[in-house]
């Protein structure tokens, strides 16, 4: 593999020279607290940077799509984001790699406990990455999950993302909707 013009390795190496890749692997939305900002990014390619803002950056610039806000929390987060995060499509899974200088904290159906109604929220520190995905562990849990433990509406193939902010019973904010910047990650696996 070699290194792209960012510094990343080129996960696009293995493919065909002239194959046209039809169909997107996921698609991202960007969300500051209840509110979606700007379109849906449908990915195409097998990976993916998103950051605030970068002098030489190739991903979803967020700088680009956020609005002026008077919400000082939010304003604070923006500021944390910094170099962000890569999401990269591999033959396990999704990864996800911390490029910030803070914590992100993820949910993912796959990292969950399976037994437990509560979602599970992981914090990954900077400069670590992580399987935020497990396509096999998808697979498993489809075929085992069942409906009518699970309290309102259920996305199996949906990630969460907030920036330098936890929610959950372990945290301040209880939903995902009360941290200032996150992600959706709706993946298109089986759908």
């Amino acid at each position: 593999m070699s290194q792209s013009a960012i510094g990343f390795l080129d996960l696009s190496e293995g493919e065909e020279p002239g194959s046209e890749v039809t169909t997107h692997w996921c698609s991202v939305a960007y969300w500051e607290l209840r509110q979606r900002v700007g379109r849906l990014y449908t990915l195409h390619e097998p990976y993916l940077c998103i950051f605030q803002d970068l002098p030489h950056g190739n991903g979803l610039s967020l700088s680009l799509v956020q609005e002026p806000t008077s919400v000082d929390c939010v304003k604070r987060t923006r500021e944390k984001i910094g170099l962000g995060l890569v999401l990269s499509r591999e033959a396990d899974g999704v990864w996800l790699y911390n490029r910030s200088g803070y914590p992100v904290f993820v949910n993912s159906p796959t990292l969950d406990n399976p037994s437990s109604r509560a979602s599970v929220v992981i914090k990954v520190n900077p400069g670590y990455s992580m399987n935020i995905f497990n396509y096999d562990m998808a697979s498993v849990l489809r075929a085992v999950k069942e409906r009518h433990c699970l309290d309102g509406p259920y996305d199996p193939t949906s990630i969460r993302i907030s920036f330098a902010k936890g929610w959950g019973p372990s945290y301040h904010r209880q939903f995902i909707t009360s941290c200032p910047a996150w992600l959706e990650v709706l993946l298109n696996v089986n759908r």
